[in-house]
């Protein structure tokens, strides 16, 4: 019975700090073709939506990229310091309702992510419905 308990009082202890620790922070994100590290990008909060920047290029030949694909206001500002993620609402456990922008190739997606664990966040990028997508996971930069 002890021991029951005390699995319990471990898995609540865990998730509560899952939750706690939310999706607020830097992530670093990875190619889906290479496995390489890409960049670093800070998810932040701002008037209960939640944004992400690109707040470092990890690969030294990419450091000083532009969008050159991108439309309107993003068209050929750099990519870093730019803004890709955009008015996600917290729903439940998942934040949805905005949209990613992928500075590659210039498209924004709609888009929902999720903490996997609480240094794994899933991120799903989709055209219309999200079965029409792209999933990347992101970990957590420990400072």
């Amino acid at each position: 019975m002890k021991n029951w308990v005390l699995t319990i009082g471990i898995f609540f202890l865990t998730f509560s700090s899952i939750q706690a620790q939310g999706v607020v922070g830097k992530w670093k994100t990875i190619d889906d073709e290479t496995g390489e590290a890409k960049s670093i990008v800070e998810v932040y909060e701002k008037s209960g939506k939640i944004y992400a920047k690109v707040v470092e290029i990890l690969r030294a030949d990419h450091k000083k990229d532009v969008c050159s694909k991108c439309e309107g206001a993003e068209k050929n500002k750099p990519i870093l310091g730019m803004v890709i993620m955009n008015g996600l609402k917290k729903d439940g456990d998942e934040y949805n309702g905005g949209t990613i922008l992928d500075p590659t190739n210039g498209k924004k997606y709609k888009c929902y992510i999720t903490l996997e664990s609480a240094d794994k966040l899933k991120l799903r990028g989709y055209v219309g419905i999200s079965l029409v997508g792209r999933t990347q996971y992101w970990t957590r930069v420990k400072n």
